[in-house]
């Protein structure tokens, strides 16, 4: 009996590609959204428009810090992005944000609606990756 030479069917075929489900894409939405808004903060702390600088010169810094700031900021939004090193990225920019509670909390500013604010963010941010990589849940426990 000859061997068939027609070639494969692609219903033949897997795909080595996962399945993109709803987690995932909510996950990526909310990563993007996180990184759009934190990508404006990057942007407004290395042009420094009037705002920033009054925001700078209230939290107690030199105004020159927010250029560092900035720079600190899109390094860890840029590792965030890399879907490698996401987790690396997510992690310089919680600690980001503790600063930025420490900040508000030196000022003595609303709790609820400024000083957590970045806790709020900060959550947010680990949820759209923990939607996007659901294996972090079994490495912190949470989930065999």
């Amino acid at each position: 009996m000859a061997a068939s030479t027609a070639p494969a069917s692609t219903t033949d075929t897997i795909d080595a590609r996962p399945a993109r489900n709803w987690r995932h894409i909510a996950g990526v939405v909310i990563s993007v959204v996180v990184g759009a808004f934190l990508l404006f903060d990057v942007i407004g702390k290395l042009t420094r428009p009037e705002a920033v600088v009054e925001g700078v010169e209230k939290l107690g810094f030199p105004v020159g810090q927010a250029t560092v700031m900035g720079v600190v900021l899109l390094i860890c939004l840029v590792v965030f992005a890399i879907p490698r090193t996401a987790v690396l990225g997510a992690v310089g920019i919680t600690a980001y944000l503790g600063g930025a509670v420490t900040a508000n909390m030196r000022i003595e500013s609303p709790l609820f609606d400024t000083t957590l604010f970045a806790v709020y963010f900060g959550v947010v941010l680990w949820v759209g990756l923990i939607l996007r990589r659901p294996e972090l849940l079994k490495v912190a426990g949470i989930r065999r």
